[in-house]
């Protein structure tokens, strides 16, 4: 099986004290840079997609291709659903083979999320699907925010447990002063907070927003119980920046087995540093 859940490894990091890298694909080449430099690192491997790529790449094309090189470099990896919000999207997808799925109800009131969450888990564990779920919504820059804001964004930690108990979710995401895209500040992560949550939820956490993040901020995130890093923007930009620059060069280019090639290797670079930050190559 090379397609599965991420309970058990995010389980194993949070025994062992690192963290597994979620990396948003797109399409071929990134799903390939991905398991590739995954393989040759040793490194537990989730791939994540949001809704809107699953809707761009194709649920079918993404568990096809994903399962291929997973069994070509002899990988097991987790295809993760990042950010969905209906369970009828969730199951559809559960039965094209995902087995690891994060249903956001962040933006409902805490009942309402805990309503929602629990009725996917009782879905999702029939099946040996793990489940992600979201306290807090993550905000922009820390200074554009009162104490008052803060509070009502940033995940609270008795809440958090409360959450756990009345859900049963396999991991939890958190905010604490992350956010998503890359930060035009310097960001400020309230790791007391982190701190307190630990000390009121058992199961691995995870940390939304990593792109840009320095690896002292990761690497103590880790250290106060993150299980599970998430990186997007990092990845495309990497990307992109490259494409952009090769054709640039080379405006004659047309053939993508050419100019996707220093794409692809600035992607790789973006995720060996990842893998680096989160202290997993050699466990998988």
């Amino acid at each position: 099986m090379f397609i599965i859940s991420s309970k058990t490894m995010l389980r194993k990091a949070q025994r062992e004290g690192y963290a597994v890298p979620a990396f948003n694909i797109h399409n071929l080449e990134t799903l390939q840079v991905v398991v590739e430099t995954a393989a040759e690192l040793r490194s537990p491997l989730i791939v994540a997609g949001t809704p809107g790529t699953f809707c761009y790449a194709g649920v079918s094309n993404i568990v096809a291709i994903a399962g291929e090189l997973a069994k070509s470099w002899n990988h097991p990896l987790a295809i993760h659903l990042d950010h969905h919000e209906k369970r009828e999207d969730i199951e559809q997808k559960v039965a094209a083979g995902v087995r690891s799925v994060m249903i956001d109800g962040s933006h409902l009131p805490f009942a309402d999320n805990i309503a929602l969450v629990k009725n996917v888990v009782d879905y999702c564990h029939r099946y040996d699907v793990s489940v992600e779920a979201e306290l807090g919504r993550l905000g922009g820059q820390e200074d554009d925010l009162s104490v008052d804001e803060k509070d009502a964004l940033y995940t609270h930690p008795q809440q958090a447990r409360e959450f756990v108990a009345g859900t049963g979710i396999d991991s939890l995401a958190i905010a604490i002063g992350t956010a998503h895209g890359l930060y035009t500040a310097e960001p400020r992560l309230d790791f007391q907070r982190l701190a307190e949550i630990r000390q009121h939820v058992d199961i691995p956490l995870v940390l939304h927003g990593a792109s840009g993040l320095p690896t002292g901020d990761i690497q103590r995130a880790i250290s106060l119980g993150i299980c599970k890093v998430n990186v997007a923007t990092e990845l495309k930009i990497a990307f992109s920046d490259a494409l952009k620059t090769y054709l640039s060069e080379h405006p004659k280019a047309n053939d993508p087995r050419h100019y996707m090639v220093p794409a692809k290797a600035a992607m790789k670079a973006v995720v060996r540093k990842v893998i680096a930050d989160c202290g997993c190559e050699g466990k998988l």
